[in-house]
C-alpha cells in the first residue's frame, strides 16, 4: 500500500509542473525534521498545558494542492455567495501577499475578500508564531482518517503535519497527531495503523523533540470512541487500535462523547466502553454543542465534570476538558439557526475553562485555532466581513482580532495558578496586554 501511495503521488507530481514549482516532494515532506530548535514549552508532559486544535485542512485550488477549494465552500469551487460554507473570516492584515488567495466576495469597500490556503508553509509557520505569542502551548494537528485513503489529499494532509512540525521547531511549541476516526467503515482503522508506522518509520515523528511526550512516551490521540451516532467501525476495533499504539510504546488520549461514563446520550449504550477507556492514559470528552450558556457551563460541571474527573483519579486516567468559544454553522447548513452558541465576547469561553480548573482540571483542549467552518475558531478574525444577500459571518466589532487568543493564553495561565479563578474576563484580557 505504501508504495502504491508513492508512485501515485510522484505519477501525479510529475504530471503538474505547478505542483511540483509549489510543494516539496514527498521524500522532502517525510524526512526527519534537522532544523534549527527555539526553546520553549516543556515537551515533556500535557500537564498544565493549554492545547488547541488545528485542523490545516483549508485548500484553495491555486496553492499547490491537488485539492480544489476544501473547507471554504460546499462545491469545491472558489468561494461566492452561494456557496461559502464557513462562518467566520480569517483576518489577514498580517499575511504576506504570496499568502493571500482571492474569492469572489468583497469587502463593503469593494476590496476582494482573501482567504489564506493550510498548504502553505508560511502560514501554519505564523499561527504557531501567534501560539508563542500569546502563551499557547501546542496543537493536536488533526488527522482525519477517512481522508487518507485518498492519496492526494493524504499526501496534502501529510504536507501540513511536516509544517506544523517545523513550527512547532521554530516556535518552541508541542505537537501531537490526532486520528479523527469519523468516517472510516468496519474494517478500516487499520488504515490508522499503516499510517502511523509510516510517520514513525519515514519522518521520525515519534521521536522528534517537539512531538508531545506524556508518561514518558509519545502522545497520540485517538477521537471518535463510543460514538451513538452510527459509526460503522466496532468498539471492539477500536480497542485493538488502542492496544497497538500501546504496544508501540505510545500513550493514549481518547477523544469520547460527553455521556461516556453514563453510557446514554451520545455514547453507546455498551458496558464494553468503560472496559476500553480504562486502557487510555487521558480521557477528553466531546462537548461542543452539548451547552450554550452560563448555566449549560454549570449543569455540565455538576453532572459530569465532578463525576469523570472522580472516576479517571480512580482509576488513574488523566482527564482532558473539551472548551469551546462557541458554535454557528447556518453557511454551511443553510437551514441552521445563526450564531446558535453566542460567544459573549469571551465570556463563555471563560466561564468553561473556570469551571474546569474549579473541578481539578490540570490540562486544557481548546477546540479549535483555526475552525472557521463551525465558527469555533480562535484565531485572529476580522469583523470586516463580506456579508451579502443572505450571506453573513459572526462579528465582534469591539474586540480586537486578536482578543480569543489572549482568552486561551489565559487560560494556561489558570491552569498553573498564575490567575485566580475568580479573574473576569475583562481583567484577564487586559492583563494579556
Amino acid at each position: 500500500m505504501a508504495r502504491l501511495f508513492y508512485v501515485t503521488i510522484l505519477a501525479f507530481a510529475s504530471a503538474s509542473a505547478d505542483l511540483v514549482a509549489v510543494v516539496p516532494s514527498l521524500a522532502e515532506i517525510m524526512r526527519p525534521f534537522s532544523g534549527k530548535t527555539e526553546k520553549g514549552v516543556a515537551c515533556d508532559s500535557l500537564e498544565g498545558k493549554v492545547m488547541c486544535g488545528y485542523q490545516g485542512w483549508f485548500t484553495t485550488g491555486s496553492d499547490g494542492s491537488p485539492l480544489p477549494w476544501t473547507h471554504w465552500t460546499r462545491d469545491g469551487k472558489i468561494p461566492n455567495e452561494k456557496n461559502c460554507s464557513v462562518e467566520m473570516w480569517p483576518d489577514l492584515s498580517e499575511y504576506a501577499v504570496d499568502e493571500r488567495f482571492a474569492t469572489d466576495l468583497v469587502h463593503a469597500d469593494g476590496r476582494k475578500a482573501e482567504v489564506f490556503s493550510s498548504l502553505h508553509a508560511k502560514t501554519v509557520d505564523r499561527h504557531f508564531s501567534w501560539m508563542k505569542q500569546y502563551g499557547i502551548d501546542g496543537a493536536f494537528v488533526q488527522r482525519f482518517a477517512a481522508d487518507l485513503r485518498d492519496p492526494w489529499v493524504m499526501f496534502t494532509r501529510t504536507t501540513v503535519l511536516a509544517h506544523c512540525r517545523a513550527a512547532a521547531h521554530a516556535h518552541g511549541r508541542a505537537y501531537v497527531v490526532m486520528y479523527d476516526l469519523s468516517g472510516l467503515k468496519q474494517g478500516e482503522t487499520a488504515i490508522v495503523r499503516e499510517d502511523w508506522t509510516r510517520l514513525r518509520k519515514e519522518m521520525s515523528i515519534a521521536a522528534d523533540s517537539q512531538y508531545l511526550r506524556h508518561r514518558g512516551k509519545p502522545l497520540v490521540a485517538i477521537w471518535g470512541v463510543g460514538f451513538s451516532d452510527d459509526r460503522a467501525y466496532t468498539l471492539k476495533e477500536c480497542e485493538t487500535l488502542i492496544d497497538f499504539f500501546r504496544e508501540d510504546g505510545c500513550s493514549v488520549m481518547l477523544g469520547v462523547p460527553t455521556w461516556w461514563r453514563q453510557l446514554r446520550g451520545d455514547a453507546v449504550e455498551d458496558p464494553h466502553l468503560l472496559e476500553i477507556v480504562q486502557k487510555a492514559d487521558i480521557l477528553s470528552p466531546w462537548t461542543v454543542g452539548r451547552y450554550e450558556d452560563q448555566a449549560g457551563v454549570s449543569n455540565h460541571s455538576r453532572e459530569h465534570l465532578v463525576g469523570d474527573v472522580a472516576w479517571c483519579q480512580q482509576k488513574e486516567i488523566d482527564y482532558l476538558p473539551v472548551v469551546f468559544p462557541g458554535f454557528s454553522w447556518r453557511n454551511m447548513n443553510r437551514d441552521a439557526p445563526f450564531n446558535v452558541i453566542p460567544r459573549r465576547g469571551g465570556a463563555f469561553l471563560w466561564e468553561q475553562c473556570v469551571a474546569a480548573k474549579k473541578h481539578g482540571a490540570s490540562m486544557l483542549y481548546v477546540a479549535m485555532f483555526d475552525e472557521v467552518d463551525e465558527g469555533t475558531a480562535i484565531f485572529k478574525c476580522t469583523s470586516d466581513t463580506p456579508d451579502t444577500g443572505d450571506l453573513k459571518f459572526l462579528r465582534e466589532p469591539a474586540l480586537p482580532s486578536d482578543h480569543y487568543l489572549k482568552v486561551t493564553g489565559a487560560a494556561g495561565k489558570l491552569l498553573r495558578g498564575e490567575i485566580s479563578p475568580e479573574s473576569t474576563i475583562d481583567a484577564v484580557v487586559e492583563g494579556a496586554k
